[in-house]
């Protein structure tokens, strides 16, 4: 398969699932290398991106899924009658960025970190489906372990969990960092 028709056939896949699709799954269906399936993804993604297209083709982890641009967030509103997702609390954003950090995180870990029960903010992010049940921790009460799901990704704009900024964190009985900013020595 040449390099367009590689193309052609990911842009078909992509409209159709409407979800995420895998590179290896991509690579299994087209009977294809999976580093020539990223390559042609990639440059699909580039160019509409170029052109200003009403959509786009975004990779999130080793996935890619085809969206609607967000310059044209409004029309498609407005056309679909959707209305935008509410806004995060405080509680809500402090849960999320404490799983989205740690993860896989227990609720006890959340609550520990932010001083305050939050069993009502983990049951909204699980709702909003910015976070989902990752296993639970082999430990007595086998409690559940929280991670951020693609959704998360894709609604902050991330491509990988790499690029969430660093933060200085904490361990668990001490307020004491585990990373360091660059070039600062204890």
């Amino acid at each position: 398969m040449d390099f367009e028709q590689l193309q052609r056939a990911i842009e078909a896949i992509l409209f159709a699932a409407g979800e995420t699709v895998e590179a290896g799954r991509l690579a299994f269906a087209l009977e294809s290398d999976p580093e020539e399936v990223r390559k042609a993804a990639n440059a699909l993604a580039d160019a509409y991106a170029f052109q200003r297209r009403g959509i786009r083709i975004i990779r999130l982890e080793d996935a890619y899924q085809m969206v609607s641009s967000g310059e044209m967030a409004d029309y498609v509103t407005k056309a679909l009658e959707t209305r935008k997702p509410p806004k995060l609390s405080g509680a809500q954003l402090e849960s999320l960025t404490i799983i989205a950090y740690y993860q896989p995180a227990t609720k006890a870990m959340v609550e520990q970190i932010r001083g305050v029960d939050s069993s009502y903010s983990i049951s909204a992010l699980l709702n909003k489906k910015l976070i989902c049940e990752a296993g639970r921790l082999n430990v007595p009460g086998r409690p559940i372990q929280y991670a951020t799901t693609p959704d998360f990704l894709r609604t902050f704009g991330l491509n990988s969990l790499e690029e969430l900024p660093e933060i200085e964190r904490v361990s668990f009985g001490s307020a004491e960092s585990l990373s360091e900013p660059a070039g600062e020595q204890t």
